[in-house]
């Protein structure tokens, strides 16, 4: 069936294709047949040479090429056993019962920002920061290990999470939860500590000497925090939400399923005193977070009504200049009267040039008093007017 849907697809594309091709099949003296083309002819030769092998090589390129995940494998005792060798996809998904879907929140180049909790009939999926994990009643598996020193620890961690050297009366997949949210709470903390030391020694900087490099640094740590801040809230809401499903919590307990006597709905006390316990350390990290952007905020207002207190002093002083010039223009206008060489009877007396000149300059410092009043009224915001 499939292939007889390929053969109509690619004989559809070659009736769409017929006309350029018939005209250049035309235009071949040198290959041109004995006898003329026929329509039929032309939807075999596309569907044979061009077509038909594209679209089936295209159909069998996802059987050739095989893909596959790192993992680690960890059973019901808390022994772990890495796969050497890229395990398949498809191998994958019937031996872990996935769905072609999982391996997208799964198989992911990058830590995904957005956290999910995927509550299947046998498994949990889990994927919150660089953890991407399958927890079952019986094992844990561990997608895309990386060797790293944090995943080292991690992997460490969860080993005598699930060994249950403690004697420790939860069950094994609430165990691994634990597990695997301790450890990204602990990542979080302390990336939240490095963001919030960068954030306090800029703004402790700052408050000395205000220069254009640190106010860009600040912009550039401003903007990561704000980040972090962001995936922590996705994280925290995570948690919040599933906490007001009572079904999704109950549906947590895959031992008990797996023994035939599923928890009641409203039967979850292990798990959810477990989640909000981690519900609160989250939200404590996203108000330290909100506190330092918060402080960001506020430095950012200061130093902005600081420089904009500057730039209007420049500005007044710029009027002042133009105000003394204005009021020297105006002891230049006596001067350019008395230069035009007219005949007048101030030249006969003597008194008259020391009145006009101290006339002058009694005139411009009248001007630039009444100049400087003026802008000092303006300077002043007054609240109210009397």
């Amino acid at each position: 069936m499939f292939g007889c849907s390929l053969r109509s697809c690619a004989l559809g594309l070659a009736r769409a294709l017929r006309p350029a091709l018939g005209s250049s099949l035309r235009l071949a003296p040198a290959l041109r047949p004995t006898h003329s083309l026929s329509d039929a002819d032309i939807d075999s030769f596309i569907l044979e040479k061009n077509l038909l092998p594209r679209i089936t090589a295209a159909s069998q390129g996802g059987n050739i090429a095989k893909s596959g995940l790192r993992c680690i494998v960890f059973d019901h005792q808390g022994h772990f056993q890495k796969i050497p060798s890229v395990e398949e996809r498809v191998q994958l998904m019937n031996s872990r019962d996935l769905l072609p879907r999982d391996l997208r929140k799964i198989d992911k180049g990058y830590d995904d920002i957005v956290p999910s909790i995927l509550i299947r009939e046998n498994s949990i999926l889990l994927s919150i920061l660089h953890i991407r994990a399958l927890i079952k009643a019986d094992s844990v598996v561990l997608f895309n290990y990386d060797g790293s020193y944090s995943n080292k620890e991690f992997i460490k961690s969860l080993s005598e999470k699930l060994r249950n050297d403690s004697h420790d009366k939860l069950h094994y997949e609430v165990r691994a939860l634990e597990a695997i949210f301790i450890d990204a709470l602990d990542n979080l903390n302390s990336e939240m500590r490095v963001h919030v030391s960068i954030v306090n020694g800029i703004l402790k900087e700052l408050e000395d000497e205000v220069d254009l490099a640190k106010l860009k640094y600040l912009l550039m740590v401003s903007k990561r925090l704000q980040q972090f801040q962001q995936k922590a809230t996705l994280i925290r809401d995570l948690i919040d939400e599933l906490l007001d499903q009572d079904d999704e919590l109950a549906e947590l307990y895959l031992t008990e399923k797996m023994e035939g006597l599923p928890r009641s709905t409203h039967d979850h006390q292990e798990v959810e005193l477990l989640l909000e316990s981690y519900s609160l350390h989250c939200d404590a990290i996203v108000q330290t977070v909100e506190n330092s952007i918060s402080d960001v905020k506020t430095t950012e207002e200061i130093i902005n009504i600081i420089l904009d207190s500057n730039r209007n002093d420049l500005m007044l002083l710029g009027l002042r200049f133009s105000a003394g010039l204005m009021s020297f223009g105006s002891i230049l206008f006596p001067a350019a009267v008395y230069g035009m060489n007219l005949q007048n009877f101030f030249e006969q007396n003597s008194l008259l040039f020391s009145l006009v000149i101290a006339s002058s300059c009694l005139g411009a410092f009248l001007l630039f008093r009444g100049a400087i009043k003026k802008l000092t009224r303006l300077k002043k915001i007054q609240i109210m007017k009397p």
